[in-house]
C-alpha cells in the first residue's frame, strides 16, 4: 500500500514538473512573438529614418527618431532579458543551477546593457 502511494505521489510529481516546464515554454513562445513585433516596429522606425536622412530632414528631426529607435530597441532588449530570466529560473532543477543561470544572465546584462 505504501510503495503505491509512493508511486502515485512521483507520478503527481512528475506531472507538476512537466507541468511547469509546459507554461514555461508557452510564456517564453509568448515572450518571443511580442520581441518579434518589437522589432518589427523598430525596423519600420529605421526606414522611416534612412528615408528622413535620404530626402535632407533637419539633423534634429533625425536626431529624435535615432532616439526612438534607440528606445524600441533597448526595450525589446530588456523584454528579452527578462523572458530569459523567467525561463531560466523555472527551468532550473535546483538552487545551485538556478543561481548559476542567473548569475550568467548578469553578466550578459552587464556587457551589453
Amino acid at each position: 500500500m505504501a510503495s503505491s502511494r509512493a508511486r502515485s505521489s512521483s507520478r503527481t510529481a512528475a506531472a507538476a514538473v512537466c507541468d511547469a516546464r509546459d507554461a514555461a515554454h508557452a510564456l517564453r513562445a509568448e515572450h518571443q512573438r511580442s520581441i518579434a513585433l518589437r522589432l518589427r516596429r523598430a525596423e519600420g522606425q529605421i526606414r522611416g529614418v534612412l528615408r528622413m536622412v535620404e530626402s535632407g530632414d533637419a539633423c534634429e528631426d533625425v536626431a529624435q527618431q535615432m532616439a526612438a529607435v534607440r528606445n524600441a530597441l533597448d526595450r525589446a532588449f530588456f523584454e528579452m532579458m527578462a523572458c530569459s530570466l523567467e525561463y531560466e529560473v523555472a527551468e532550473a532543477p535546483n538552487a545551485t543551477a538556478r543561481g548559476e543561470r542567473v548569475a550568467a544572465l548578469m553578466r550578459v546584462l552587464s556587457k551589453y546593457a
